[in-house]
């Protein structure tokens, strides 16, 4: 079955008329996308952002006349709303969009692989994760980064701690990489639910991977508690946790820190002196990553 597919470009403030009008005229969905290349960053808990720039694609059925939908929608709307209209022959909607996602490298033995997909080499570490709600699917340059670091360390029998966890995936690759125990936080109920089922999905027990909320950290995160514990955040609440993370951190623990840029690393680096002194280990584009470990006093 085909599909006859509107794609609308206007001015930000028309952008919710034009939803609605595509609804009345009998579009069986809305997609928004970003018409700029607008960067995103992770948003707040019950935000939904949108690019300042959209474009508004409306789904209509085959047999939706598409010349008198042009004409109805160019008389509502005059320029500059621009209206382009395309047939769009039918998918399989789930193939398509699984192919997006193919297995990633982070280090000689490090692989992050969509459930669907068999690793490409079975005898390494292989985090099984989907795509999902939640930040953190090793495709971010500051995921890839602390995954990297990771992996140059000997985690073995260790307690470590993800304060923004996400999805998971850094606590996850911890377990996997000999860990013994992690915990993981996240002010985010999605992150939360979505941390749970990647862990399942890895095999991995309750009683070694501990997801929870701020509110609920004590007593699973006490003073010098944690031999690695990273914070893939951003700079504003990594400079406001910083006390705290370097509390929960034994000394000559390791420290990760990534979600900054690199004009950010002075300011955040200050808030953890003098316990730990910060290094970049690592930098793609603007995006850091901060190494360091916390003195042994």
């Amino acid at each position: 079955m085909a599909w006859i597919q509107v794609r609308a470009r206007a001015p930000k403030e028309l952008h919710e008329t034009i939803e609605d009008h595509l609804l009345e005229l009998g579009a069986v969905s809305i997609t928004f996308q970003d018409g700029a290349d607008q960067p995103v960053l992770e948003p707040g808990v019950g935000e939904t952002p949108l690019w300042d720039n959209l474009v508004i694609l409306g789904l209509f059925t085959a047999d939706t006349p598409s010349e008198s939908l042009r004409s109805q929608l160019q008389k509502a709307f005059a320029p500059p709303c621009q209206f382009d209209i395309e047939i769009l022959e039918d998918r399989v909607w789930e193939r398509e969009w699984e192919q997006h996602y193919q297995p990633i490298q982070f280090a000689d033995k490090l692989w992050i692989c969509p459930s669907w997909c068999t690793p490409p080499d079975p005898s390494a570490v292989n985090l099984l994760l989907d795509p999902g709600l939640a930040f953190g699917t090793g495709t971010h340059p500051s995921t890839a980064m602390c995954l990297k670091q990771l992996a140059q360390q000997t985690l073995k029998g260790q307690v470590t701690v993800d304060y923004g966890c996400g999805s998971g995936i850094l606590g996850i690759a911890m377990l996997k990489m000999g860990a013994s125990r992690f915990v993981g936080v996240d002010n985010d109920p999605q992150a939360l639910v979505a941390t749970a089922d990647n862990a399942k999905r890895n095999g991995i027990s309750s009683g070694e991977f501990i997801v929870v909320s701020p509110e609920q950290e004590y007593p699973h995160l006490t003073p010098a508690c944690a031999d690695t514990l990273v914070a893939n955040i951003l700079a504003e609440p990594l400079m406001m946790l910083a006390p705290k993370l370097i509390e929960f951190l034994k000394p000559g623990g390791l420290l990760v820190l990534a979600g900054l840029i690199e004009s950010q690393v002075s300011a955040v680096s200050e808030h953890y002196l003098p316990d730990v002194e910060l290094n970049v280990a690592d930098q793609t584009d603007e995006w850091v990553c901060l190494v360091g470990r916390k003195l042994k006093r």
